[in-house]
């Protein structure tokens, strides 16, 4: 069974109605970046954050995976495929994709501030006072900007394996994950599928479907399960 790997980004939930990155003022649904997606931020403003992660909990879960979503776990079908995710939302779990992995963290997740290892699945609003089982405040399961990416070290290698290798609904310019596709080998065909006309990376075997998410992955996922 061939191997698939998928690289996602914003686009893919957007289509779902949710947000998931910044505007192109630099904005996060009104807020700075450094406020509420930062260490520095949470330090300084404990309530703000946990209060913007609440807002954004709730919006996820009055969003549904849409016909991207859907594609790709068919591609199950036919396919050994993983998902790599620069996504926070689990709409790839929802719309029935068994192998994700999360390389930003999950909003639907928390941890606790000293005990790394201690997470728990988390729906709820998060307020000061919710602590972990030693005692530690919780906080959002999320990577902020400024934190190590510790699921690199498993994406890496499901990367090198691919015989496919697919890029959604993303720019490719937010890193370590931009990176990713420069671990495939040379032979290992490429598809990039994105609404928006950009400057294509110089990387072999590369075909680029200008089109968004629910229309581009359903395309590609019908000639797939065809071969």
């Amino acid at each position: 069974m061939k191997k698939v790997v998928v690289l996602t980004g914003a686009g893919i939930s957007a289509e779902s109605g949710l947000k998931t990155f910044r505007d192109s003022n630099g904005l996060w649904e009104e807020h700075r970046i450094e406020d509420v997606a930062s260490p520095e931020g949470w330090y300084r403003n404990k309530e703000l954050v946990l209060d913007f992660y609440n807002q954004r909990r709730k919006q996820l879960l009055a969003c549904n995976p849409n016909r991207a979503h859907f594609a790709l776990a068919e591609l199950e079908q036919m396919y050994d495929v993983s998902i790599i995710t620069q996504n926070v939302d689990n709409l790839h779990e929802a719309g029935g994709s068994t192998h994700v992995v999360h390389l930003h963290g999950e909003l639907l997740k928390a941890r606790s501030t000293e005990y790394e290892e201690l997470i728990y699945d988390w729906q709820k609003d998060m307020v000061i006072g919710d602590t972990c089982e030693r005692g530690a405040q919780l906080r959002p399961h999320i990577v902020w900007f400024g934190e190590a990416v510790p699921k690199m070290d498993e994406a890496i290698p499901l990367v090198r394996q691919a015989d496919i290798f697919i890029v959604i609904g993303t720019s490719m310019v937010v890193y370590p994950a931009a990176g990713l596709i420069n671990y495939t080998s040379y032979e290992t065909p490429k598809w990039l599928i994105d609404p928006n006309d950009m400057p294509l990376p110089r990387i072999p075997n590369l075909k680029f479907i200008n089109e968004k998410a629910t229309v581009g992955v359903d395309y590609l996922v019908k000639l797939l399960l065809q071969e």
